[in-house]
């Protein structure tokens, strides 16, 4: 087996992974703040470690994948750490307990991981659930004289830290330039320099969240926790850490000067980090209008907004948005993410979204056709040689976009030899079969869309179809025939919803 290369941000460059005690191997990845559902760039992070977690297992390794979520601590002003705690907002707002946020779009989170068949991890611990963890190691950062206490409120203090320790070892950015393009912020009299951080904070009398401290009632910061679990779980020193590459310059940077200045020992071994996703070109933001959420690329998902069993993301799983022309089912949307590797930024189109899902068909069919294809005396094709690139690729950076075109090798020699162009032995068939289960399945995390699957899919194509020769009935004032749709689809058992967006469909 060649050896596995994986880009560390770190040292920014490919270098050979060496797991620290191996067979095993720890791995952590930055979850979601569960505060609104899970948007798509999550889910384009969350998808690709899950390749990268199936594929070291694939090759033996026992791996402890930690993903964390965040259920306190992530304050709107994140570089600050000032304005209102983002599931403390969302409570206050609905009039509901903050773990009444989290749990709701727990459930609509872990929903659409298992919609894109992304593995559970080992552990998934919450900030809230290791407040004691937290508290321990900021004392034990103060102990070692990187944090101090002002008024109840506890700072990384970065300049002392910098005297010893590189701070921008993982941005590359020297302290001068951080302190350079650092704005004044609230609250900035508390801290002894502006690059400060909080580990913990105090409560206002307002704040929901709060639990008793050395310093008083207060809550952790938001960096803590991601240091106190990966240490409790993985060890002061661990293999990997990942998450998306927007928390380099200040999530991840505190991260390993917190572990430094309370273990003396940096963290972690890898760093990897996943790109950036834009949308026809343009990067995603909300004041452009072009963000969306995974459920709304979906198709065949019926509950309503106003369902008493739904959960958030389940309310918008109608496959209509926009900005897309159709819906897609979660396998394409999955194996279009695998189509540009994990460090390249990953345009949404269109075009683009529906090429993956004609490719994702082609592999699909060819699979079915590999069952029945005939076996020859000889073969006129080297598929150990396919096999061998497939691991060549996953080996080069876990590179799926490499191991995809291999794969389009896979098929063209499954079509052609069942058109009776080429010649395969029954050995050289199992072994397509074998490359198919270990990569396609295993590693890619790909499934077989069911023929259920599939009609739901296409049922919601044709209603929605029927949904726009309504709209353009009413649009024409034509609302005699917008009615007869309309009635004729509820006797069909068919519910239309008319909103602001459009229209939606349940059963």
């Amino acid at each position: 087996m060649q050896p596995l290369f994986l880009y560390n941000t770190l040292l920014r460059k490919k270098e050979e992974f060496k797991a620290i005690n191996p067979p095993f191997v720890g791995l952590y990845v930055c979850g979601p703040t569960l505060y609104s559902d899970v948007h798509i760039g999550n889910c384009r992070t969350f998808t690709s470690f899950d390749i990268m977690y199936r594929y070291l297992l694939h090759i033996g390794y026992k791996v402890r994948y930690v993903r964390n979520i965040t259920d306190v601590g992530h304050m709107e002003n994140e570089d600050a750490a000032t304005g209102e705690d983002r599931i403390g907002k969302q409570a206050r707002l609905k009039q509901l307990e903050p773990m009444e946020i989290v749990q709701r779009y727990s459930f609509g989170f872990r929903e659409v991981m298992s919609l894109f068949n992304i593995l559970p991890p080992s552990i998934e611990p919450t900030a809230s659930g290791h407040i004691i963890e937290q508290i321990e190691m900021t004392q034990k950062i103060i102990d070692q004289g990187y944090a101090y206490e002002k008024d109840g409120n506890v700072y990384f203090d970065v300049e002392k830290f910098s005297k010893t320790n590189n701070y921008g070892i993982l941005s590359g950015r020297n302290l001068e330039d951080q302190l350079n393009n650092t704005r004044d912020l609230d609250g900035q009299e508390e801290k002894k320099g502006r690059l400060d951080f909080a580990l913990w904070k105090k409560a206002k009398p307002e704040h929901i969240m709060r639990w008793n401290s050395p310093w008083g009632e207060g809550f952790p910061g938001w960096h803590i926790e991601c240091s106190a679990m990966s240490k409790k779980y993985l060890g002061e020193t661990f293999d990997i850490h990942g998450g998306g590459m927007d928390l380099i310059p200040t999530h991840h940077t505190n991260e390993i000067a917190q572990n430094i200045g309370c273990c003396g020992a940096a963290p972690v071994n890898y760093w990897v980090h996943t790109n950036m996703l834009t949308l026809n070109g343009q990067k995603m933001s909300r004041s452009l209008g072009n963000v969306f959420l995974p459920a709304e690329l979906f198709s065949g998902m019926k509950l309503a907004e106003d369902s008493p069993s739904a959960t958030p993301s389940q309310a918008k799983l109608n496959g209509k948005h926009p900005l897309f022309e159709k819906a897609f089912s979660p396998m394409a949307v999955r194996f279009f993410m695998m189509q540009t590797h994990y460090r390249s930024t990953l345009d949404f189109s269109n075009e683009a979204l529906q090429a993956s899902e004609k490719g994702f068909e082609r592999l699909m069919e060819a699979y079915k056709t590999l069952q029945t294809i005939p076996a020859s005396t000889t073969s006129s094709e080297d598929v150990k040689g396919i096999e061998a690139k497939c691991y060549a690729a996953m080996n080069d950076d876990f590179n799926t976009s490499v191991l995809i075109a291999e794969l389009f090798d896979v098929v063209k020699i499954i079509n052609s030899t069942n058109d009776r162009k080429t010649q395969l032995t029954q050995a050289d068939i199992d072994l397509l079969k074998t490359i198919y289960q270990h990569f396609v399945f295993d590693i890619m995390g790909l499934k077989i869309e069911t023929e259920n699957d599939k009609t739901t899919v296409v049922l919601d194509k044709v209603i929605h179809l029927v949904l726009d020769i309504r709209n353009d009935a009413k649009t024409n004032k034509n609302f005699s025939l917008s009615d007869k749709i309309r009635d004729n689809l509820n006797s069909a058992g068919v519910t239309i919803k008319d909103g602001k967006e459009g229209s939606s469909w349940k059963i």
